[in-house]
């Protein structure tokens, strides 16, 4: 129903002359929900004996922005079907307005248009990634150390039952997976070793093999790949999404660092675990060994460990353990860093923790690398 002193929109069609469509206009054109559409006008421009179009609007009331969508609309269904477009017949203001719209075209060349980057400009965009990202990772670690250094003053904004409860998240409850890995990882060892070794019938040294690979190199790099695939990549989504949850803009508000509350408890139970972490897999990894040795070898158990006794050296075992801690810094230093760096959707979350995973490994294995490197250097 109508409200009162408003009369209904209206379109109607008629021929006037052969070839001549007439568009009838009336009413109050200002109800938007109720307005008439123009495809009845689409299905008579179809007819190929039209060759103009215009209107009639002496019974045209009020009308809005609303008429001229449809009487574009209409110019823009003439164009296509080349049919004259006449516009005389419209009210004066509506026609001055239609006759505006039309008046400058778009130009071609003004879009704009995309430009593949040169290899020279990926290459600069590449560089600055990496500056901005080493100089983040830098600051990020001056503020762990002088987190640290107010922990040790006492002065830490640092709650102790958390970084128990990251303990047991990424000590006991990591020991299957580490177990798993580094048992499988001593199997292969001794596989390849015993290979190489039967060649020559030295396969006794399988257990000074497996033994020193796995307490110098192995344990190590492999405990912290699974803890920074595992714990790191739990940091970054943990911290990701408190900062989507604006939960640490949160801890700013109410004056506590987030980088004491939340990054320094996972720091340390990183560094405290790992290092019994690194034990656990060096024993496992020479389990396994041990396992292939004396059942497909026949190396004799006790021949086995005494090999392994006398191959292991103070120095490779604790070298193996301080490499273990270092890398679990570089496993919460990544997951943090890569979670408070999260954007603020979901979709950011899931990028942060790929990238705390990437960066983390690649990270492990540049850095024992540069170890193998200084060790060597050092005769250790």
């Amino acid at each position: 129903m109508s409200q009162e002193g408003h009369t209904p929109p209206r379109l109607a069609l008629r021929h006037k002359d052969p070839g001549v469509l007439v568009v009838e206009i009336a009413g109050d054109w200002l109800d938007r929900t109720g307005l008439p559409g123009v495809s009845e006008v689409e299905k008579e421009l179809a007819d190929d004996g039209l060759k103009a179009l215009e209107f009639e609007a002496k019974d045209l009331g009020r009308w809005d922005s609303a008429l001229m969508v449809r009487i574009l609309a209409v110019h823009d269904l003439c164009a296509k079907a080349n049919v004259e477009f006449r516009a005389q017949t419209l009210p004066k203001g509506l026609a001055k307005l239609i006759a505006l719209s039309q008046a400058v075209p778009e130009k071609s060349d003004t879009a704009r248009k995309e430009v593949a980057p040169s290899f020279l400009e990926r290459v600069g965009e590449s560089g600055l990634a990496t500056w901005t990202g080493g100089e983040a990772m830098l600051s990020f670690i001056g503020e762990s150390v002088l987190a640290l250094l107010k922990l040790v003053r006492g002065q830490a904004q640092f709650r102790w039952r958390d970084m128990v409860e990251v303990m047991q998240s990424c000590g006991p409850q990591a020991l299957g997976i580490v177990a798993l890995i580094n048992f499988l990882i001593g199997l292969i060892l001794a596989f390849v070793g015993a290979t190489e070794l039967a060649r020559f019938g030295a396969s006794i040294y399988t257990a000074d093999l497996v033994a020193v690979a796995a307490v110098r190199e192995m344990g190590c790099i492999m405990t912290g790949i699974i803890l920074c695939g595992r714990t790191g990549a739990a940091f970054a989504a943990q911290l990701g999404t408190m900062k989507v949850n604006q939960e640490i803009e949160a801890f700013q508000t109410f004056g506590i660092s987030p980088f004491e509350f939340l990054v320094l408890p996972r720091m340390l139970a990183l560094i405290l675990m790992m290092p019994l972490l690194c034990v656990f897999a060096d024993l496992i990894g020479i389990a396994g060994g041990f396992l292939v040795s004396t059942l497909m070898l026949n190396v004799a158990p006790t021949v086995y460990l005494n090999r392994t006794v006398e191959s292991i050296h103070l120095s490779s075992f604790l070298l193996g353990v301080f490499k273990g801690s270092f890398f679990g810094v570089i496993v919460a230093l990544t997951g943090c860093l890569r979670g408070l760096q999260c954007g603020t959707n979901a979709a950011a979350v899931g990028l942060a923790t790929t990238s705390a995973v990437v960066t983390g490994i690649t990270w492990i294995i540049a850095s024992d690398g540069i170890f193998a490197v200084i060790c060597s250097a050092l005769h250790i």
